[in-house]
């Protein structure tokens, strides 16, 4: 019983091998066309004057970059140097009230503040005529 059973196996394994020779020589006839599309790449021809543009404008480009970074850097020292100023500010006003509190202690009158001239060098000259270059 085991004999028939591997001549069997034997058998169905030899027919399947007939069956895919079979199939595979019969595709064979049928004639494949490959379409193969050549693809070159050619650099984009460019002029003198388009090289000078693009030149001009990473320039430009490198110019406004430089100049945003340094007006950010004066931005932030302003800041510093406002909340300097803030701060003299508010010392200034404690030692004005200190020093009003003290003349008035001691008895002492304050005089009238004097009334601030117009700058000389712009009340000399008129609309019409030109100021004087410096």
């Amino acid at each position: 019983m085991r004999k028939k059973s591997y001549v069997l196996a034997g058998a169905a394994g030899l027919a399947w091998c007939i069956v895919l020779a079979w199939l595979s020589s019969a595709s064979r006839g049928i004639e494949k066309t490959y379409e193969i599309e050549s693809q070159i790449w050619t650099p984009e021809y460019r002029t003198d004057a388009t090289r000078a543009i693009d030149a001009y404008e990473r320039l430009m480009h490198r110019y406004m970059d430089m100049t945003e970074r340094n007006l950010l850097g004066i931005n932030s020292e302003i800041r510093v140097l406002a909340g300097k100023l803030d701060s003299i500010d508010a010392r200034l006003s404690d030692l004005g009230t200190r020093i009003a509190r003290i003349e008035i202690a001691l008895g002492i009158e304050v005089p009238e503040p004097m009334p601030q001239d117009e700058p000389a060098d712009q009340s000399a000259f008129s609309e019409g005529e030109p100021t004087p270059a410096m």
